[in-house]
């Protein structure tokens, strides 16, 4: 990492001007350094260590919470209030479904996946055999520094989804990034996590006002994740509506 200090010519700076420069540059110098040192001992940190700080952000998360508000505007760019967490027997007697009035997430023990169905979406979900190409609209929370770290949902990129194509065998769900965000940031393997809504949504598309396209939230920690929070062990909050595309 590189910083640029850019000063003016001696002839034009003040002996206490020099001073307050001189001061400035150490100053800089010290929070680079402690910049590296903080880096160097998260990479010296093992990977349970790691591993136990994002179930502890994840649990932080699930507890608050989280409002993230623009810098500009101060307008609100995501909410989540307090989750209630229910069981995945709970999730199936309830018909694969969760309480958005209670904000209940199911939680899929054996993926650590947390996910809340917000609508179920129109059409139908992709049959066994199936593959069908996906448009996604997402929202990437960073957790472990509560913030938006990719989108394609907002007025900027809300034109051009993510191309997914998924397939379906036995039940299995596997799917690839075509184009888009994710695919520019992370490459084209989508994560475990976005997998497991497939199982339960319906992919279609909108034909009729009252109709909506599927929509759900998820909590996803890096073994579920995509490549960088999987390298780097962080969780990811998401928030994605699906939708099928015409090929």
């Amino acid at each position: 990492m590189l910083f640029f200090l850019h000063l003016p010519a001696n002839n034009q700076i003040s002996k206490v001007n020099m001073r307050k420069s001189k001061l400035f540059i150490l100053a800089a110098i010290s929070l680079i350094t402690a910049g590296f040192i903080f880096q160097s001992c998260e990479d010296d940190d093992s990977y349970g260590e790691r591993k136990a700080r994002e179930r502890k952000v994840i649990r932080s998360f699930v507890k608050n919470g989280t409002l993230i508000k623009a810098i500009d505007s101060n307008d609100t760019l995501l909410y989540v209030a307090p989750i209630t967490t229910i069981s995945e027997a709970q999730f199936y007697a309830q018909d694969s479904t969760t309480d958005v009035s209670k904000n209940e997430y199911v939680l899929f023990k054996s993926s650590g996946v947390y996910m809340q169905i917000m609508r179920k979406g129109a059409g139908k979900k992709i049959e066994n055999g199936e593959t069908a190409t996906v448009l996604a609209r997402y929202t990437e929370v960073n957790l472990r520094g509560d913030s938006i770290q990719t989108s394609n949902d907002n007025l900027y990129s809300v034109a051009i989804p993510d191309i997914m194509t998924v397939s379906n065998t036995l039940g299995s769900f596997t799917a690839s990034f075509v184009s888009g965000s994710m695919y520019t940031y992370y490459g084209g393997s989508v994560p475990s996590g976005w997998l497991i809504p497939f199982t339960y949504v319906n992919i279609g598309r909108q034909s009729s006002p009252d109709e909506e396209i599927a929509k759900v939230r998820l909590i996803v920690p890096s073994t579920e994740g995509q490549q960088d929070a999987s390298g780097n062990v962080y969780a990811c909050f998401y928030e994605i509506t699906f939708q099928r595309g015409y090929r």
